[in-house]
């Protein structure tokens, strides 16, 4: 089993969703099915049918969480100082394509802790990997499912 990095925060996140799932939605869903069934007939149980599916799909999402708690590596980021983007990084680039200069930062995570809403992409993604050891004012491109794009580094920290 390949070890995937995560940050110590990423780590205790995917745990709480597991405890999360163990001990609050899997009791709840316990009793929907309960009451469910005593509604009578569960051939033509809408509810039943519905709490059977939402089992299923939690005793999933928690075997497929332990899975990835399992292997994990996690990747203490406190004392990192580099001047070249690393796991853990926040870096800002700019995009050289457009002629707004656009410039995004984003911080450099593992890939289940990945979520682009919060500008954290992994270190797995085309734009990650391209970042990895470059340093400020490097310039990268990468294939995108839009088109080849390109990027300059414009600033690299660990916040």
């Amino acid at each position: 089993m390949e070890k995937m990095p995560i940050t110590k925060e990423g780590f205790e996140k995917l745990k709480k969703e597991l405890d999360n799932i163990k001990n609050v939605a899997i009791p709840e869903n316990i009793r929907d099915i309960e009451v469910a069934r005593s509604h009578g007939d569960l051939s033509e149980n809408a509810e039943y049918s519905a709490a059977k599916e939402r089992q299923s799909f939690l005793h999933g999402k928690s075997q497929e969480l332990e899975n990835n708690l399992a292997c994990c590596n996690i990747i203490n980021l406190t004392g990192i100082v580099s001047d070249k983007v690393v796991f853990g990084s926040y870096v800002t680039i700019a995009d050289i394509d457009s002629a707004s200069g656009e410039e995004i930062k984003y911080q450099l995570v593992g890939p289940f802790e990945s979520d682009i809403n919060l500008n954290k992409i992994s270190v797995t993604s085309p734009i990650g990997r391209a970042l990895i050891g470059k340093s400020i004012d490097s310039e990268i491109i990468v294939k995108t499912p839009g088109g080849t794009r390109k990027f300059q580094v414009i600033d690299i920290s660990i916040e």
